[in-house]
């Protein structure tokens, strides 16, 4: 599966982005998804996960009630919905995919190009 990231840009501090992750060469139906961040001079760490069955969520702490995955399979679509957004959110966002049927940060076989969000203060 080949993933494309979209919808970063430069949002001042409360505000709203929604990333986009399009999907192609299998459907998302079939795999488990995730978002990434990372931040300049830090590793790349799980910010959202959904499991392939659509049944199981992650949040790491830092984001949970500001941001919100979800998926459309008709548009082979994930999104992650970023509000309340905050300075130390600025990274490159990254979508990436697995077969597995899990939430698991370490599970991910397949990532997309990365997305620049930046918050000023």
């Amino acid at each position: 599966v080949q993933l494309q990231a979209s919808g970063g840009g430069l949002v001042q501090a409360g505000g709203s982005l929604r990333l986009s992750c399009a999907a192609s060469g299998g459907s998302i139906s079939s795999y488990s998804m995730a978002w990434f961040r990372q931040a300049p001079g830090k590793e790349r760490d799980i910010v959202a996960a959904i499991s392939r069955s659509g049944g199981g969520q992650y949040y790491v702490d830092s984001v949970k009630g500001r941001f919100t995955i979800s998926r459309d399979v008709d548009k082979n679509t994930v999104y992650l919905q970023m509000n309340s957004l905050k300075p130390e959110d600025t990274a490159v966002y990254y979508c990436a995919g697995t077969e597995r049927n899990t939430v698991s940060s370490a599970a991910y076989d397949y990532y997309g190009q990365g997305t620049l969000v930046t918050v000023s203060s």
